[in-house]
């Protein structure tokens, strides 16, 4: 059996966001999770254009039962996958899965899956006709993480992710982002100034 993610053993848990959520949450949760613009566009307003993204996996994969459930599409049908570390000068920033049925990579005509380490926020926040339908929040626990992940990016407590069914002329992407320590801690440094 083929791996599904190179971050995960398993799916995690993801919780659907609601009106009360929010206030449940860490300031520095908060403010990432629920941040409406492009994640990259606001860490490259805090750090500098040095961010950049290192690809961790790129291919055609089935998706988890609930990505199927998401974006409403056949149990069978393989997704383009991506898995890809936001990092800048040696600091581990956010992790992030995206997952594009076949349709949308042909409705964006290609853009979407010749990324190569161009950050997804800088060509989908480009579209006019790009809404967000659906949010889902997660607290995901260390065992979680593959242990190979961890050899690369240091992981020593529960990391919050957020993950966002985008829609861009009507067909559907799904995009998960999980907030490492360094970029809450950058964050809560920031606030406290």
């Amino acid at each position: 059996m083929t791996t599904k993610s190179v971050l995960f053993n398993q799916e995690p848990h993801w919780i659907e966001s609601h009106a009360g959520l929010r206030h449940h949450l860490p300031v520095g949760v908060q403010s990432w999770a629920y941040e409406s613009g492009s994640l990259t566009q606001r860490l490259r307003g805090y750090y500098g254009p040095e961010v950049a993204v290192k690809v961790l996996l790129q291919c055609w994969k089935s998706p988890y039962l609930s990505e199927h459930r998401l974006l409403k599409i056949p149990k069978h049908e393989y997704v383009l996958t991506r898995e890809v570390l936001l990092y800048v000068k040696g600091k581990h920033l956010i992790l992030a899965r995206t997952v594009i049925p076949y349709i949308t990579v042909k409705t964006a005509k290609s853009n979407l899956s010749k990324l190569g380490s161009r950050p997804l926020g800088e060509i989908i926040f480009s579209y006019p006709k790009l809404e967000r339908m659906a949010m889902e929040l997660s607290l995901i626990a260390l065992p979680t993480w593959k242990s190979s992940l961890l050899k690369q990016v240091p992981i020593s407590e529960p990391i919050w992710g957020r993950r966002t069914v985008y829609s861009i002329a009507n067909k559907q992407m799904l995009v998960s982002e999980f907030f490492l320590p360094e970029v809450l801690h950058e964050f809560n440094c920031q606030n406290a100034l």
